[in-house]
């Protein structure tokens, strides 16, 4: 019988991705296992403790089985974790090198939201792909920068490592795997009676942009701020880049260094993101809220709000503000 681990790490205040997915999997276990007539998996809590508590103790969990009597399992989850990252790596390093070791012997690892955290110090995700929650990107890149973090996809899948966004977008990442580990009639059945939406895949329209400025370079943070500030306006790179007295090709540098981002990137999503929130709250058509924002090329706007949120102009509104 094949295994699935789900994991508990010591020290946690976030227990929905635990139960949720413990209970889609098992739904998805006993719907397989009635319509197929195959080998179900075996579906087990796996911690280094025999309780762990949540919620200053208002709830606990009680894996089924320590970590140690794992030999060897066929999917590993790891849960979204609370946000002392430092302290949640310190308090489980048996369990990451038990997730490293069994991803040698052969197992998947799908981390949920910011359990990429405790992935990426397993040293699996060093020059791959991944996603975590997009509020917690900043401090991803900063502990981990030797990975390459795209906090726009909903899911990665990438040599038998899976990770995902934020928050209960882990229902997404579940239905994912029902599919790869079941079969796709599985994962509409699961889709249905949780009432989950199925192949959803970017976590876009809900990035809410504050910018990066966890960072040493003064002079980058002035720009930000200045782009910040001139949203109303259409800003040129090479003007920007001579205002603080930076060659274009070094400013541009830095500044990716520094942000994440390009400059041209970065007053994109500063004025896409004032547009999103015109979109939420006012009654202005998209061609008010496009020259607000310093457009004037409907075509232009249209394509990069396309491009960062993943919807058009009018789909957002649809979406956030049926109101309107």
């Amino acid at each position: 019988m094949k295994h699935i681990s789900i994991l508990v790490p010591e020290g946690q205040n976030n227990l929905s991705s635990i139960v949720g997915a413990y209970k889609i999997l098992k739904r998805a276990n006993s719907y397989w296992l009635e319509h197929s007539k195959k080998t179900a998996y075996q579906i087990e809590l796996i911690g280094l403790s025999d309780k762990v508590d949540f919620h200053d103790g208002l709830f606990s969990v009680h894996p089924h089985k320590h970590l140690s009597a794992i030999a060897h399992t066929d999917l590993i989850i790891i849960p979204s974790l609370n946000h002392n990252y430092n302290e949640a790596i310190q308090n489980n390093k048996p369990m990451i090198e038990w997730i490293e070791k069994q991803y040698k012997q052969g197992a998947a690892v799908a981390s949920i939201c910011t359990g990429a955290f405790l992935l990426a110090a397993a040293g699996l995700l060093n020059g791959r792909v991944c996603s975590t929650h997009w509020a917690f990107a900043d401090k991803f890149r900063n502990m981990f920068p030797e990975i390459k973090l795209q906090p726009d996809r909903l899911i990665t899948d990438e040599n038998g490592i899976y990770t995902n966004g934020g928050a209960y977008s882990f229902l997404n990442l579940v239905l994912y795997l029902v599919e790869k580990y079941f079969d796709r009639t599985t994962a509409i059945f699961c889709s249905k009676v949780f009432q989950i939406e199925i192949d959803r895949q970017s976590q876009s329209p809900f990035i809410i942009f504050s910018g990066q400025k966890q960072h040493g370079d003064e002079i980058i943070r002035q720009a930000q701020t200045y782009i910040e500030d001139s949203l109303h306006e259409k800003i040129s790179m090479e003007d920007l880049s001579a205002k603080f007295a930076i060659g274009r090709r070094n400013f541009d540098r830095r500044f990716l260094k520094a942000t994440g981002n390009t400059p041209l990137e970065y007053a994109q999503r500063v004025k896409i993101e004032a547009a999103k929130k015109a979109l939420e709250t006012s009654r202005k058509t998209i061609n008010e809220i496009m020259y607000d924002v310093g457009y004037a090329d409907v075509k232009a706007f249209r394509d990069v709000f396309r491009k960062i949120t993943g919807m058009s102009p009018l789909s957002y509104r649809s979406k956030f503000n049926p109101y309107s």
